[in-house]
């Protein structure tokens, strides 16, 4: 996993560096070229750094340096002259590599903009001429952070610069990952500049981090996986329906579907055995996880209850996260997962979802928390999980439900819930991304389409 560091962790971890600040300082402008060059900085285009007086602008001096040696027009604007003996000398470089100094004014015609005006993110009460540019239709770079974003709490004051990508280093940020960072942010590159360590303050999920277990040769149905899924009230059958569906084309063996509408569910998936609720508890011991709740009205809910009581493995979602089930759940001693959203989340925690509130829930619960969102926070009371893969296309009814079987599944094949959790949201943002190149994302593709990352 990656690790996320507050702003002021590796300020910390900065401050103690006993290393060659110069060569970092390289290494950084470096870098941003590169960043540059991918986006286009090449031979005749035209580039303008902005530059503050502090060793964000140093850096870009030097990537301003390293671009006019590969022949881009190149300016470089100002915010006052360096300030640092770092700045002076990379300012100093780029003078006499050719590159053209001027103060900080207005936009001016260009292909491509590198903001290097402060390390630290966001700034109050900027010069008007920074506001300016920060309505510039073409591209940006940011050397960090993009200026107006605070680097801890990803939150925007008034104004900020929108990058098509962020060169940081060292480590991923808070301010990148948390509130409207990704929005401004674009592509996050990490550099490294030799500067290390540091205590994260979460982690960002990679895809070694996402397994999917392998069948054994001799597997059958009843062991590689059992998935009962519980809900589809009157009018919300299809929400099961899609739980059942995604669960069972992401590995779980065997899958059965309880409903109060169960031949109307049966019917919609005749390849799915259904239940009705009444025939569960006597069957009960031959699933290894129930999902519950998705299409469960609040109508159903008593009948439900002592089904939960009696279950081993529960993930709740939607319909089933209310406090009465996650009581049930507790008296049982079950092991348990909660998928809320973000409304979700505030009704049962009793809190926002602010950005460590998962965690605090999932102490509290005794849970692992999938707290959905852009990106969803994972927590089993340990530091908070980051998970970023998918976008917007996944903004659509039906796709938690999907996430909902895909991780019952992978909790049945025999991961541990924290794993089945993050595995699962992992993989249902690559489908969700991979299916948005053919079409629009719905909730009846998704579950069918997740097949072909399952395993």
């Amino acid at each position: 996993m990656k690790p996320v560091l507050t702003n002021s962790e590796y300020k910390r971890v900065e401050g103690a560096y006993e290393g060659d600040m110069a060569d970092a300082m390289e290494r950084a402008g470096h870098a941003v070229a590169l960043a540059a060059a991918r986006r286009g900085a090449r031979y005749g285009s035209r580039v303008v750094v902005l530059a503050g007086p502090g060793n964000n602008g140093g850096d870009g001096y030097v990537a301003a340096t390293h671009l006019a040696r590969r022949g881009t027009s190149i300016e470089i604007h100002r915010l006052g002259p360096p300030s640092t003996e770092l700045g002076k000398a990379a300012a100093a470089r780029a003078r006499a590599e050719g590159v053209r100094v001027v103060d900080l004014g207005p936009v001016v015609d260009c292909d491509l903009v590198v903001d290097a005006l402060f390390g630290g993110g966001v700034r109050a009460g900027l010069p008007d001429e920074v506001e300016a540019w920060m309505g510039t239709t073409v591209p940006v770079i940011a050397v960090d952070y993009p200026t107006g974003l605070d680097p801890d709490t990803g939150k925007v004051a008034e104004k900020a610069f929108r990058a098509v990508e962020t060169v940081t280093f060292g480590a991923v940020k808070t301010g990148h990952v948390t509130g409207v960072g990704p929005d401004y942010c674009g592509k996050i590159t990490v550099a490294d500049i030799g500067i290390h360590g540091g205590e994260p303050s979460l982690w960002i999920a990679e895809e070694d981090d996402a397994p999917r277990p392998a069948r054994a040769r001799s597997a059958h149905k009843w062991s590689a996986g059992g998935v009962l899924v519980v809900g589809g009230s009157d009018g919300m059958v299809g929400a099961a329906v899609m739980a059942a569906q995604a669960a069972l084309n992401f590995g779980a063996s065997a899958v059965y579907l309880s409903s109060p509408q169960s031949d109307e569910a049966h019917l919609m998936v005749p390849q799915i055995p259904t239940l009705s609720l009444d025939e569960v508890e006597s069957r009960l011991e031959r699933f290894d996880v129930l999902v519950v709740g998705p299409g469960l009205g609040t109508e159903d809910i008593d009948q439900v209850l002592p089904i939960v009581a009696k279950a081993q493995k529960v993930l709740l979602d939607a319909g089933g996260l209310v406090p009465s089930m996650i009581d049930a759940a507790r008296e049982g001693d079950a092991r348990v997962i909660l998928t809320p959203h973000g409304g979700e989340f505030q009704r049962i925690a009793g809190v926002s979802s602010g950005q460590y509130a998962v965690r605090s829930f999932a102490v509290r619960s005794g849970a692992v928390v999938v707290l959905k969102g852009n990106p969803t926070r994972i927590s089993d009371g340990g530091l908070p999980i980051l998970v970023d893969t998918g976008g917007p296309e996944l903004a659509t009814i039906g796709t938690g439900d999907v996430l909902s079987g895909m991780i019952g599944a992978l909790w049945a094949r025999g991961l541990e819930p924290l794993e089945a959790a993050v595995s699962g949201v992992y993989w249902h943002g690559v489908t969700a991304s991979s299916l948005a190149q053919e079409r629009a994302v719905t909730a009846d593709r998704l579950a069918i389409e997740c097949g072909a990352f399952a395993w």
